[in-house]
């Protein structure tokens, strides 16, 4: 069989926790951050981590568990 192919895409995005989780970065946390209440801003800084309905579509974008 071939190797199968990583999605650099999806690379560049996710990254594998320690326990396994994919972590990811939160959009709209860039810029105009004046224009953004404090509550906006404190949630955009807690982690993001894809869900459990998501993963099995990611893991497949990622077939060797990019780090």
């Amino acid at each position: 069989m071939p190797k199968m192919k990583t999605h650099k895409g999806a690379a560049k995005r996710f990254r594998r926790t320690a326990r396994g989780k994919w972590k990811f970065a939160h959009a709209y946390n860039n810029h105009y951050f004046e224009r953004k209440s404090p509550a906006q801003k404190r949630r955009l800084e807690r982690p993001a981590y894809v869900d459990s309905a998501d993963r099995k579509r990611v893991e497949r974008l990622l077939p060797y568990g990019e780090k």
